[in-house]
């Protein structure tokens, strides 16, 4: 049997059984989930997703480099999705969804995500392989997004969902009949015999289309480490799927992380630039010389993560020690 059909069919079994449990066996219980269950399930999701970064070096064609790519593009997804969090987070204060239900939402959030995402990579690998200019116009969307990163992590301004300025609330406000004394877990109910939405399915689209902006920058974050589908897809995925445990974790832990979205802005200005080079290596083949390796974009991740966290941490217990003192 063909490795590459393979490790899609490992893929694939994966997903369906990890799928099946974290959203069909831990949906079907009724209390709020503990930052403790939260954490390890985190785990799980973590670990399955650095053993399978592991068979991928040992069994994969050019292992070494795939593997790279693979954990490269993970800890990207994954850093950009951990912001994201926090947005959702907002999202459901905002909207005032009780705790017990976020998970329900969660569900079918993550599962359309994973839809979008897919199509979203296929259409990006696509227009790269039609139109080498797609380099350059995905390196300064990342360029942007960075900068607009940076700047919002610089304010001292606090980060809040303004529901009276979402265009996506004020479209489906004037549209459908919305519930807004509904307190259940349903997304649809009546009123007067007529079908009306819930809070619940308001916060599933504002959710949603959340993140399909989102998906514009973490896209081209990681088709900038590597123009592989099974390699973008799988570590993309791998990291989307353990995204409602984590929530939970970093709801239970809001301020721990401070500087995560700066170290986030640097990872993004990096791609961006990296794939800037990767455009005028295609052009003019001078720039090769400056070409970035696998190798070096994951060490560069990898640090900026890891110091960004340690930082934050550092930061917290000095403020922590000053509150006290």
């Amino acid at each position: 049997m063909d490795i590459h059909f393979s490790f899609w069919l490992i893929f694939i079994i994966i997903v369906c059984v990890m799928l099946y449990i974290d959203l069909y066996v831990t949906d079907h219980s009724h209390h709020e989930r503990s930052l403790k269950s939260s954490a390890v399930w985190s785990c799980i999701w973590i670990g399955v997703a650095l053993l399978f970064n592991a068979s991928l070096y040992l069994l994969y064609d050019n292992g070494h480099e795939k593997a790279m790519e693979f954990l490269a593009c993970y800890l990207v997804e994954k850093s950009l999705s951990v912001d994201n969090l926090f947005v959702f987070i907002m999202i459901f204060q905002a909207l005032n969804i009780k705790r017990i239900n976020q998970p329900h939402i969660l569900k079918w959030g993550i599962l359309g995500a994973i839809v979008f995402r897919v199509i979203f990579i296929l259409f990006g690998i696509g227009l790269i392989e039609h139109f080498k200019v797609t380099i350059c116009v995905f390196g300064l969307i990342l360029l942007y997004a960075a900068f607009k990163m940076l700047k919002d992590a610089l304010s001292d301004e606090e980060q809040t969902f303004d529901l009276n300025k979402s265009r996506i609330i004020k479209f489906i406000d004037k549209t459908f009949k919305i519930d807004t004394a509904y307190t259940g877990e349903r997304f649809f109910t009546k009123i007067d015999g007529k079908a009306a939405l819930t809070p619940l399915f308001v916060a599933l689209i504002v959710i949603e289309t959340a993140d399909i902006v989102f998906a514009t920058d973490s896209i081209p974050a990681v088709l900038a480490i590597s123009h592989d589908p099974f390699i973008v897809i799988t570590s993309n995925i791998m990291a989307v799927l353990g995204l409602r445990a984590l929530y939970f974790v970093l709801s239970g832990m809001l301020g721990m992380f401070k500087y995560l979205k700066h170290g986030v802005a640097l990872i993004l200005f990096f791609v961006g630039f990296k794939m800037m080079i990767m455009y005028l290596c295609d052009e003019f083949m001078y720039f090769c010389a400056y070409k970035i390796s696998v190798g070096v974009s994951l060490g560069i991740i990898f640090v900026t993560l890891t110091l960004s966290v340690i930082l934050s941490i550092i930061m917290r217990k000095r403020d922590q020690g000053e509150n006290i003192t």
